[in-house]
């Protein structure tokens, strides 16, 4: 369980892909800790994300690599770019709070059809349709609007890398114990069958996409957080060595993000040196259809919303004590809960 919850926080703390394909080392850090990250791997991290850095176009370009021994915020976003499209939807957004110096790291799901709006354009829309719009800086204005916080980097990675770690892990098992049938006349056609002991990258992509349950947009964003849990726990029980720099290459080939891969290298090797745990929250509300063609939104509850821009302040805040690090609806952390590094 300790070892999860390891690879867990590096995933995140190392933007989402790039540590599925280094997870398995470390998941299996014994033999492999920060010193043999830095002699073995480090080198191929960064020739492997070399091409995957593009700054935001609004932001004036850092002269040297950002610090991360600070709390910072970074929006994670999944982006389900389909063959043709140029540049997709992110139908997973994941604004993430991350505190170098205590190893907290605060995770807050917005889903995808959150009504907020859009900065740049006249009208309010889906926040998905943020980046589709306007790309990462679309994305990135418009959540630091909803949640009146700064967002200091982000991470994007088509999900078309992940059919493809999936692949080279050898499949993933996923919860689905009903058969999956995508046939609206609007909607793309497959069906995922039940209870298998493993799927493979499309299927467990195709799971993620579907969209006809009665759950709507929280269904969907529950099975998000299902097949990335999926896919950490793959990671962590490989012990492929060989299989690291082709999943390393694959993550560079569907990743961006405005961290240059020296400041990820840096995140990475800190963590793996400190104790470390993870709050999950997602954005409250409901489904409602609005607007002239009665089209589906969903709405965010005022008070949850105010909720949680304090809790974003007080994770953003370095003076903030490490017991005050809560989430809206849970009690603060105690140290038997922190993973030992």
């Amino acid at each position: 369980m300790r070892d999860y919850r390891r690879l867990k926080i590096i995933l995140i703390a190392s933007f989402m892909v790039l540590v599925v394909g280094s997870g398995i080392i470390y998941a299996n850090r014994g033999a492999l800790a920060a010193l043999g990250y830095d002699l073995f791997l480090s080198n191929k991290v960064e020739e492997s994300l070399a091409n995957s850095y593009e700054p935001l176009k609004d932001r004036p370009k850092p002269v040297k690599p950002p610090e991360v021994q600070k709390p910072f915020s970074m929006l994670l976003m999944g982006v389900d770019a389909r063959p043709g499209e140029t540049r997709g939807r992110s139908d997973t957004l994941i604004y993430t709070v991350v505190r170098p110096q205590d190893g907290n790291v605060l995770m807050l799901s917005i889903p995808r059809d959150t009504y907020t709006e859009m900065v740049g354009r006249d009208e309010p829309d889906k926040i998905t349709h943020a980046y589709a719009f306007g790309g990462a800086e679309m994305a990135v204005n418009s959540v630091a609007n909803l949640l009146e916080a700064q967002v200091d980097h982000y991470a994007s990675i088509n999900f078309q890398g992940f059919v493809e770690v999936v692949d080279t892990l050898g499949g993933v098992s996923l919860p689905i114990t009903e058969d999956i049938v995508n046939k609206g006349a609007d909607h793309e056609k497959f069906t995922v069958t039940a209870n298998k002991e493993s799927y493979t990258g499309q299927e467990a992509l195709n799971f993620v996409r579907y969209r006809e349950d009665a759950g709507g947009d929280m269904s969907r964003t529950e099975r998000n957080r299902q097949f990335l849990e999926a896919l950490m726990r793959k990671a962590a029980s490989m012990k492929q060595w060989d299989n690291i720099p082709v999943i390393l290459d694959i993550v560079g080939e569907n990743f961006r993000t405005d961290l240059p891969p020296e400041s990820m290298t840096v995140l990475a090797k800190q963590f793996l040196q400190t104790g470390h745990r993870i709050q999950s929250y997602t954005l409250k509300g409901e489904g409602q259809r609005m607007g002239p063609h009665s089209l589906w939104y969903f709405v965010a509850e005022d008070e949850d919303l105010q909720a949680v821009r304090a809790t974003i302040a007080d994770w953003l805040n370095p003076a903030t004590p490490e017991a005050a690090l809560t989430t809206p609806q849970k009690t603060a952390i105690t140290e038997q809960d922190k993973s030992p590094s």
